[in-house]
């Protein structure tokens, strides 16, 4: 079992964290045989959609660099334009080729992984210059498994070429015998089978080593018990720093609260426990918001905030319990209570008129009923406003 270097047990699964900062890092899964079997795989390619093109190109060539004339052979100038015109045709002949081969290698190496560039990579790592730390590296189990896969990879390969050339044999002699034309159609058929026949070894390499990378990489990325808690620590924050931004968010939303009460209409209360303070703007044509509310204590910071300015404080016990368990901090009440509230307004309204001299005394108010069909939460029980 992985251990790390304070004796722990990497037995958890990398977490979604841990994957994400390997490939910042640029530590992702990678094999090598993989990307050489498509390397191979693009010659074969190559050569079968090519190949005729690229014989007649190097037949093209050969003629036209056996037959210069004995003046162009002491002409620097035409020598030259020689040389240029056959670098030019091989270069324009073999591109495709290139391109292939270009286009597998990139593949192959980001079929597994995928395509990653990391900067962190690339940077200088001091810890790899230590001698120690390379001498372990040589006799760890990565570097034992390379091994072995290094002389399974000159074994098959070595003896499938070898087996290749000898079968061949005959035909490569052969070669120096042929026709121009049909020697280098001979040799990219031995050329194009002997590729073929390489690959077949390097793809069984390839199918057993791209499983092996993906294991040996979620091993190294395996955390301890103890990693995977600090790190769930990290994300979540701890608990009690939590707890104290928590507290801190109350503490503003407290703050922002009571600093809304002097904008209040009225406030109702329920003497013994409950306060709550409502808002109406006439403009906005919407319903009521309640501007504060609270309990016991708060409650009582309501009532002072209110009789400091000069706010009408009304104890309607069943409306202001109703309010508070049905509405938030700066929302509208609901529509059920409108005709409860709309009472109560009504009645703060015609007082303050009074009060400014602009109309009649209103009369005591009474008969503020809050629907029986209204239930709301206290202690996670339902109760009726007339509790």
């Amino acid at each position: 079992m992985a251990e790390n270097e304070n004796g722990q047990e990497k037995t958890e699964e990398p977490t979604g964290k841990k994957l994400e900062k390997s490939k910042t890092d640029g530590q992702i899964a990678r094999s090598k045989e993989l990307a050489t079997t498509f390397g191979l795989l693009g010659g074969v390619i190559a050569l079968v959609w090519f190949g005729f093109d690229i014989g007649e190109m190097l037949m093209g060539m050969m003629k036209f660099n056996f037959s210069i004339s004995r003046e162009v052979i002491f002409d620097d100038t035409q020598m030259l334009t020689h040389l240029m015109s056959s670098g030019s045709a091989a270069v324009t002949s073999l591109l495709p080729l290139f391109a292939i081969f270009i286009v597998l290698a990139i593949t192959g190496s980001a079929a597994l992984g995928g395509v990653l560039f990391s900067v962190k990579a690339l940077g200088p790592k001091f810890n790899k210059m230590n001698p120690l730390e390379g001498i372990k590296k040589m006799f760890s189990p990565t570097s034992l498994v390379e091994l072995v896969k290094s002389i399974a990879k000159i074994t098959l390969v070595g003896s499938v070429a070898v087996t290749v050339l000898l079968h061949s044999k005959a035909q490569i002699l052969a070669l120096a015998q042929s026709p121009l034309e049909v020697g280098i159609a001979s040799m990219m058929s031995i050329i194009a089978w002997s590729i073929v026949m390489v690959c077949l070894p390097m793809i069984i390499i390839s199918m057993i080593d791209v499983p092996y990378q993906l294991y040996n990489h979620n091993k190294q990325l395996k955390m301890t018990l103890q990693e995977v808690k600090d790190e769930h620590k990290d994300s979540e924050g701890k608990p009690e720093i939590k707890s104290k931004i928590r507290q801190m968010q109350y503490d503003m939303a407290q703050r922002r609260m009571m600093q809304a009460i002097p904008e209040a209409d009225v406030v109702i209360t329920n003497p013994e426990h409950f306060s709550i303070a409502l808002k109406y703007d006439a403009d906005n044509k919407g319903a009521p918001i309640l501007l504060a509310k609270g309990v016991d204590f708060m409650a009582i910071k309501i009532r002072e905030v209110a009789n400091a300015n000069d706010i009408l404080i009304l104890p309607i016990p069943p409306l202001a319990r109703a309010v508070y368990f049905t509405t938030e901090i700066d929302q509208e009440i609901p529509s059920d209570l409108y005709l409860a509230v709309a009472q109560v307004l009504a009645y703060v309204f015609q007082l303050k008129a009074y009060e400014k001299g602009k109309g009649k005394k209103p009369k005591t108010l009474t008969g503020v009923v809050v629907p029986d069909k209204s239930q709301y939460d206290v202690d996670g029980r339902k109760v009726s406003p007339s509790e």
